[in-house]
């Protein structure tokens, strides 16, 4: 290779490099969050919004390049749903999905595990409380975020412990959820990894990964999140819920109703691809394994 050729390699791999950037965490006590930062952009790229009696939730998530937001906190069509967030229908009657605060949930703490590097990751733990203010359930929820080829990936693990019996029932929807910003008058499409296709044909269908992706405010592209479901969740391949303003979430419990005994856990796996740009099927499959092998090591 002449020394025209290794000078272009050299200065797309540092350009590379610098697109990529590291991450760092920043605990924000004052505004109750922690935040992502990516080292060549100013704003935070995720923000977890972890109150006190207040549901946790992730708004704003930004793509990789930081130009525009991928998520809506509270809007009018559904002012219950906060940008990505894990909510559960009819715990022992009681709606944790629709009731986002008040006497609902009560923060026990978070905590940052990696602060920085390629990966960063951290942790935080509620209470979802009775109609007597007794704890039901308690929930961890692990979060590691890192950047590959052009794309964030956002793990979630999901531990719910039960503190009482539980018993959860069957509805149409209940979990992990996903509100990026619709509007009437913006294109957007859901897709499973069937080729169905929104509501009218994936709706309950089950499906190994489901992208989202929609015109964005700022962009002249469309921003996608695809939620990659796990083979060692119980109902796997998950079910999903899309309704008609494309929020989206993988839902064990619309397969029907199960119980935890007091003392006992379930947990959750899943992993959600940010990105911006045309969707590709064939390289969604690829990620998928990507993510059942990198679980499978560290297992």
């Amino acid at each position: 290779m002449n020394s025209y050729l290794i000078s272009i390699v050299l200065i797309v791999l540092i350009a590379q490099e610098r697109c990529i950037g590291q991450l760092s965490l920043k605990h924000c006590p004052d505004r109750q969050c922690i935040e992502v930062f990516k080292s060549n952009l100013d704003e935070p790229v995720v923000t977890h919004n972890l109150k006190d009696t207040m549901r946790p939730y992730l708004h704003p998530v930004l793509p990789p390049d930081g130009n525009g937001i991928l998520t809506e906190n509270q809007p009018a069509h559904h002012p219950h749903q906060t940008g990505i967030y894990w909510g559960l229908k009819k715990v022992n009657g009681r709606d944790y999905f629709m009731n986002n605060q008040g006497d609902f949930y009560q923060k026990v703490r978070h905590q940052i595990l990696l602060d920085s590097g390629e990966q960063v990751k951290w942790e935080s733990v509620y209470l979802l409380l009775d109609q007597i203010g007794e704890a039901v359930l308690r929930e961890t929820q692990t979060w590691a975020l890192k950047e590959s080829n052009g794309c964030f990936l956002l793990d979630l693990t999901w531990k719910g412990t039960a503190i009482q019996k539980v018993s959860i029932d069957q509805f149409f929807v209940g979990g992990l959820f996903i509100r990026m910003p619709y509007h009437a008058d913006i294109e957007g499409q859901a897709v499973n990894a069937l080729g169905e296709v929104d509501y009218s044909q994936a709706e309950g269908h089950r499906a190994i990964w489901v992208n989202v992706g929609m015109e964005i405010s700022g962009r002249s592209d469309w921003g996608n999140i695809a939620i990659l479901d796990h083979p060692q969740n119980e109902v796997f391949p998950s079910p999903w819920r899309i309704d008609h303003q494309l929020g989206v979430g993988p839902s064990r419990q619309i397969l029907g109703g199960y119980s935890i005994e007091p003392g006992t856990s379930t947990v959750e796996r899943y992993r959600m691809v940010i990105y911006s740009g045309t969707s590709d099927p064939d390289r969604l499959d690829e990620l998928w394994q990507q993510y059942i092998c990198e679980t499978h090591r560290q297992n």
